[in-house]
């Protein structure tokens, strides 16, 4: 598939898996496609909803400032995503896994509209343990996308140098980041992130 990247927040490739998950919707006229998109991207903002999205079955997100702290949002740079994975959580990350937000553009131009917002696996901002508290390496990152071109809306999800985290210090955590971020990388991620792109179209 060809990357929505107008907001050029999806960096190149260099190493490791590329994941995409991608869903449109082609509307009947330019005014519904601009109300489709305005209300993807308020629910692509509001982080803390994403499981509601996606489905009970998957991922919890709670939007955090730098610090740490649970905020409602919407989602800004400098801000955290903890994320409650089923199954163990990272003892680094106190049960989570931990994201930063890096980075957040909006393009707008002629009959195109896009807003793009790039996370990267990052340490447990409520400690002075700097060791990334994900199951997938700081090389790693997720950019979240939804974009109008005329009467179409697309909603993706664009990982790119996607690796196991390697650099845990426990062995438990070890242990635990490699077996979860093999399988992250060969089925959850899929199936979480084309859920949430499907769950951001559904036109309530």
């Amino acid at each position: 598939m060809e990357e929505k990247n107008y907001t050029n927040v999806i960096p190149g490739q260099q190493e490791g898996e590329v994941i995409n998950a991608e869903s449109s919707v082609e509307t009947e006229n330019i005014h519904t496609a601009k109300k489709l998109f305005e209300r993807a991207k308020l629910k692509l903002m509001d982080v803390n909803n994403w499981q509601k999205q996606a489905g009970e079955a998957l991922a919890a997100f709670q939007l955090t400032d730098a610090e740490g702290n649970d905020v409602a949002g919407p989602v800004k740079e400098g801000y955290h995503f903890k994320i409650d994975v089923p199954g163990p959580g990272s003892k680094a990350g106190e049960g989570f896994d931990w994201v930063t937000v890096e980075k957040m553009e909006e393009y707008n131009s002629g009959d195109i509209e896009s807003i793009g917002i790039r996370v990267r696996p990052a340490s447990n901002p409520t400690t002075d343990n700097d060791e990334t508290a994900h199951f997938y390496s700081s090389d790693s990152t997720s950019t979240f996308t939804v974009t109008r071109e005329g009467n179409k809306v697309t909603a993706a999800v664009y990982d790119r140098n996607t690796k196991a985290n390697a650099e845990s210090e426990g062995i438990i955590d070890k242990i635990r980041d490699v077996l979860v971020g093999t399988a992250g990388i060969a089925t959850f991620s899929k199936i979480q992130w084309k859920n949430l792109t499907n769950g951001l179209l559904e036109q309530d």
